[in-house]
């Protein structure tokens, strides 16, 4: 059958491309079809790299080659096939906006150009010496591709001597604000414990200043985006960066208060945002006993607390 020949070839060219033997599987000859764009009545020399999403390329398996994976599996799909197609530069990420959140829905990969070329020959007389010819420069490929995914990312600077780097996207724009702009403005001297990203769950985190305030978070604690301490006040800021969703309302203040219910500062709540008309939407749901920044106007600070100003409450 041409479904069981076309997923036999497709382990057979990441064979051929030197992939792990962890990747020489079903799913990874799959993917390959999928970002290929071989149907089932397709032959290689119908190559396309159309941009192509996980769950769509799980579609795509489903419907071409009768392969039903269950959608709790879309995270094997990325870690395990597709992380180390875009690792080696047979696939770009992200190549129609490489500034798009590493966590969007509308991610997507597309074959690289060197790679699209090369599969249109297999199993043709050219395909051994474009092959031999590819493997030589793949490792200049993927530093390439690797080079413009890096220039991507957002670099935050965490002390006079220290910077970090977080995954691109307006979420991570506004963190990197709240850390180089909030912090300097409303907590001086204070000392960064906890930066997220939305590339890595655990971006920044100094555990052993977080433990001494007798706090001490696995990693299933749904942190805060920033954790800054103010040790000359003893207080800790617990901050959301909210660009889509996200503001520190009644149920978030509850599981904050209950994740550090055992810190000995002082807790003061803040949710950011990157400018009043995304605040807007959410002024019926902030909670009272906090505070809200706004990163477009950096110097303002908007108190929903109506008793006092910046503070911890008890």
């Amino acid at each position: 059958m041409m479904e069981t020949h076309n997923i036999s070839n497709a382990l057979a060219i990441l064979r051929d491309l030197g992939f792990p033997r962890v990747q020489q599987n079903e799913r990874s000859a799959l993917c390959l079809l999928a970002l290929a764009d071989i149907g089932r009545d397709k032959t290689w020399t119908d190559a396309a790299n159309p941009l192509v999403g996980i769950t769509p390329m799980m579609e795509f398996a489903k419907h071409h080659y009768g392969k039903d994976y269950a959608p709790n599996t879309r995270e094997t799909f990325r870690r395990q096939t597709i992380h180390q197609f875009v690792q080696a530069g047979l696939a770009l990420y992200n190549p129609d906006d490489p500034s798009r959140p590493v966590n969007s829905p509308r991610a997507a990969y597309q074959l690289s150009p060197e790679a699209l070329e090369l599969i249109r020959e297999f199993g043709s007389e050219h395909w051994p010496g474009l092959l031999k010819q590819y493997l030589i420069q793949k490792d200049t490929l993927a530093i390439k591709y690797a080079r413009k995914r890096q220039q991507q990312l957002v670099p935050v600077i965490v002390a006079h001597d220290m910077e970090i780097i977080i995954s691109p996207g307006a979420h991570s724009r506004l963190i990197k604000a709240i850390i180089e702009d909030f912090g300097p403005r409303f907590a001086p001297g204070g000392k960064l414990v906890y930066a997220g990203d939305t590339g890595d769950k655990w971006g920044y985190f100094d555990r052993g200043l977080l433990a001494e305030l007798s706090v001490v978070v696995d990693s299933h604690g749904k942190m805060p985006d920033v954790v800054i301490y103010l040790r000359d006040r003893n207080w800790l800021l617990l901050i959301e960066s909210v660009t889509s969703h996200g503001p520190v309302d009644g149920k978030r203040h509850a599981e904050l208060e209950t994740l550090f219910s055992g810190c000995s500062a002082g807790l003061v709540y803040v949710t950011a945002f990157p400018n009043r008309s995304i605040m807007a939407r959410y002024l019926s749901e902030i909670a009272w006993e906090t505070e809200v920044w706004v990163s477009d106007s950096p110097s303002h600070l908007i108190h929903f607390n109506g008793s006092r100003f910046l503070g911890p409450h008890s």
